[in-house]
């Protein structure tokens, strides 16, 4: 990545790739995109034009916001053409870790299971002092609650210890991702 872009302030979003969600959640990656644009953040993507990411990238370039897709070369076929700057991974793993890399906020919108591979890695990287970032899962209609109340079981039952679990907080709203965000 350039020296330019590596010192902006970014936000990395780990989004779903389906089609076939609810228009809720594509209308909250809309406005999440256009909350993280209006505070200066640069977006860090999966890059492509699939699902909730491409929806992602077409509000970003509608606000003429600065957007890193991080996209592994057997995805070529699916990059999103409206990117500043496209970053070429061999493997998802190296994906991943390039998406958070400089950034100092993860944001999970609601998502698959890819999605909650990035989110889990996230904090557990968190927990390890291998992640500094906020972490975020935007929890549109209690998308998260099941995860949250996980979590919460794995603190009542010793598996997991209170200042790690309060790593990530789940807003209920694009506003409150906002305020978190500021």
């Amino acid at each position: 990545m350039d020296n330019l872009l590596a010192r902006e302030r970014k936000v990395v979003f780990f989004c779903s790739a389906s089609r076939d969600i609810d228009p809720k959640f594509n209308q909250a990656a809309r406005e999440a995109a256009r909350a993280a644009c209006s505070l200066g953040y640069t977006i860090v993507s999966g890059g492509t034009v699939k699902g909730t990411m491409g929806v992602l990238a077409d509000e970003v370039v509608r606000c003429g916001g600065k957007h890193i897709g991080i996209i592994p070369r057997f995805m070529s076929g699916v990059v999103h053409p409206g990117l500043t700057q496209t970053v070429w991974t061999s493997t998802m793993a190296e994906r991943k870790e390039l998406m958070r890399e400089g950034t100092c906020a993860a944001v999970a919108l609601p998502g698959g299971i890819g999605t909650l591979d990035e989110l889990i890695e996230t904090l557990t990287l968190a927990k390890l002092d291998l992640y500094v970032g906020k972490i975020l899962a935007l929890d549109i209609d209690g998308f998260y609650e099941p995860l949250e109340a996980l979590l919460d079981h794995y603190v009542s039952t010793g598996m997991l210890d209170q200042r790690s679990r309060d790593m990530i907080s789940f807003p209920k709203t694009v506003e409150e991702l906002a305020g978190a965000l500021e």
